[in-house]
């Protein structure tokens, strides 16, 4: 198993609370996960249709069977179950008892803050992080080969070719999950739909003219988006609120979690379409903005990542709001540093009149430089970099 960073924030949180919830998108590595930090709880998946039929038929005598708790696997299969392990964690009051993964992240946290509220911790587990992947020593050496293949944990422990795996994922995964959660009846209009939120990575999200492009209505655009953003497909941006004397744009930037699944659905057919792919600055960003999420999620925390744009169009693709300050980030793909690419953070610090304040620029490129008073920052390096 290839260590991941979440390891020690689950072993952290279940010393103080009794439940602890590991949620993220199908095939994030959560059951590996839980299964090797609590190799010494018994394992339930409720996947299983017999086992569901037990938690669902009797679920005071399943839980018997597991007096010092258990990992249960999929547990937002049976969101019932969750009143009866209120009762009993209330009863023993020991922290650690009960490991819950889910794949829905709507269903299962609508599920805990109802019923578990106060009793549960909850780590988010996206794929693999890029510092996961240098620790390991397996992240590929070429920025487009990792925007290509994506960081879903398959492609790095299978003898696995992304499009295969990836066209599979999309099949039984996500449109699975989307029909439960939807009942899509056209899953042709729904890939269109897919396709079309690729195309639009790293970029404002204009609801009314995504929906007029698939030919759906407006709120069955947002219903469907809504469930992407709720299985962690895509992560939805929203500006920050500080205006500084100018109109804000109050849409928000749209991202994808996974740049493989992305570039999939964009049909790019290799590592080298990449170079001079018209999303590669997109694609990118979606790369940088998941670096920075997961460092977050996997210290369980939320996320405080944020952009500012004016309507002017001065723009930061990244603001990191850490209560006292707002810490900006411009994302650029390209390999060589130049002078442009200091005038949006020097533009921030004249609007905010903040000078000294921490500002950073992740690049395409290998070397750790400084500039202006501006940290910039490899690709590879942007979470050890990167401290939000």
């Amino acid at each position: 198993m290839i260590p991941r960073e979440a390891s020690s924030s689950l072993l952290t949180l279940a010393k103080g609370f009794p439940i602890v919830a590991v949620t993220g998108p199908r095939q994030s590595g959560k059951t590996t996960l839980v299964r090797a930090v609590f190799s010494d709880k018994p394992y339930i998946s409720l996947e299983e249709p017999d086992k569901l039929e037990l938690a669902a038929g009797d679920p005071r005598g399943f839980l018997r069977n597991f007096q010092d708790g258990a990992v249960i696997d999929e547990a937002q299969r049976f969101p019932a179950l969750f009143s009866y392990l209120q009762v009993i964690v209330d009863e023993k009051k020991k922290p650690g008892l009960f490991i819950l993964t889910g794949s829905q992240n709507f269903g299962l946290l609508e599920s805990l803050s109802q019923t578990l509220a106060g009793r549960v911790a909850v780590v988010q587990l996206l794929p693999f992080s890029i510092s996961e992947l240098v620790l390991a020593g397996i992240l590929p050496h070429e920025l487009s080969d990792v925007l290509f293949q994506g960081l879903y944990p398959p492609l790095y422990d299978r003898d696995l070719a992304p499009a295969q795996w990836l066209a599979n994922y999309v099949m039984t995964y996500l449109e699975r999950d989307v029909r439960n959660l939807l009942r899509v009846r056209d899953l042709g209009l729904f890939q269109k739909f897919l396709r079309m939120c690729a195309a639009r990575t790293g970029q404002l999200l204009n609801l009314s003219a995504l929906a007029a492009d698939c030919g759906i209505t407006h709120n069955t655009a947002q219903s469907w988006l809504s469930v992407l953003e709720t299985s962690y497909i895509i992560v939805l941006l929203r500006p920050h609120h500080r205006n500084f004397g100018k109109r804000l744009v109050k849409s928000p930037k749209l991202y994808f979690t996974d740049t493989g699944l992305a570039a999939w659905l964009l049909n790019v057919q290799g590592p080298d379409h990449l170079a001079v792919h018209p999303l590669r600055g997109g694609l990118f960003e979606s790369l940088i903005v998941g670096e920075l999420l997961k460092s977050r999620f996997n210290r369980g925390l939320a996320s405080n990542l944020y952009f500012w744009r004016n309507n002017l169009g001065d723009e930061i693709d990244v603001l990191l709001d850490q209560g006292t300050r707002l810490v900006p980030v411009e994302i650029k793909s390209g390999e060589t540093v130049h002078a442009d690419i200091f005038k949006g953070l020097l533009k921030w610090r004249k609007f905010t009149g903040d000078s000294d304040s921490p500002a950073h620029v992740v690049y395409g490129g290998d070397e750790a430089l400084s500039s202006r008073g501006v940290d910039i920052t490899p690709w590879r390096e942007t979470a050890r970099a990167i401290k939000n």
